[in-house]
């Protein structure tokens, strides 16, 4: 009898043990499931990020190719649709800013081109201009936003720099 009640004493120490094992184990997974979880959410995040910055420089590399002395500030802010994965569905609506002149100063003349008595012109009827471009790009199934700002400098000729907006 003795050797029975020892032997039940045992085996329900070891129940213990094996239910206190099996809890733990079981907070170890569900931590690791968790952490896992919060990790996917990270990069997922930063994809979502990428692609709306690389949908606004997008925008600010079409806007880059405007004729800065036709710029309209009724047309802006402009909406530039933005298909990121080429599936033929917008992924991304960019507005584009009007971009802002921050600075113009006359362009150096080209020394090359120069010779006998004009060697000694310093100045150009050119002008040197330095434009502000921002993007903002939102992709509305996502709630993913950003705003991207450009920085592009442009050479006008002085008939040029008298019509835009600089």
């Amino acid at each position: 009898m003795r050797n029975q009640h020892t032997l039940s004493r045992q085996s329900g120490a070891t129940l213990v043990v094996g239910l206190i094992m099996l809890v733990s184990i079981t907070l170890l997974m569900i931590s690791a499931f968790s952490l896992s979880g919060g990790n996917l959410k990270a990069v997922s995040n930063m994809q979502f990020r990428n692609e709306a910055i690389a949908a606004a420089n997008m925008a600010i590399e079409q806007t880059i190719n405007i004729n800065f002395v036709a710029i309209d500030p009724a047309n802006y802010p402009e909406t530039i649709n933005i298909d990121i994965d080429q599936n033929n569905t917008i992924d991304y609506v960019v507005r584009v800013k009007v971009p802002l002149c921050i600075r113009a100063t006359l362009a150096p003349s080209n020394p090359s081109a120069l010779s006998g008595i004009n060697s000694n012109v310093t100045n150009s009827s050119d002008y040197l201009t330095l434009w502000e471009i921002e993007a903002t790009a939102q992709n509305q199934a996502t709630g993913a936003s950003v705003v991207a700002k450009q920085g592009i400098s442009k050479q006008l000729t002085q008939s040029e720099y008298l019509l835009s907006a600089c």
